[in-house]
């Protein structure tokens, strides 16, 4: 009885549809999720790559100013007498 049942379900247009349209919608969820997920991992990219570039302008900062400092007391006494700070 159960046997003749789901035969004759089975046996019904929509029901030999039905797994061809699951398979597209799983296929379009999979994709949708594969974009979100490359989508973050290019932002968490695109933010260490501005951390990065910060810091490299800080440092280049600091390279600067260690090249313009006084090399030794002299130099410093002669700087502070002329205003050159």
């Amino acid at each position: 009885m159960i046997a003749s049942i789901l035969g004759g379900i089975a046996a019904t247009p929509w029901a030999r549809a039905a797994p061809s349209y699951a398979a597209i919608a799983l296929t379009i969820v999979l994709f949708l999720l594969s974009i979100r997920r490359a989508g973050e991992r290019v932002g968490r990219l695109a933010e260490r790559t501005e951390t990065r570039e910060k810091a490299n302008e800080i440092q280049r900062w600091m390279l600067e100013a260690a090249a313009r400092r006084p090399r030794n007391r002299d130099e410093l006494v002669d700087r502070l007498r002329d205003d050159g700070f």
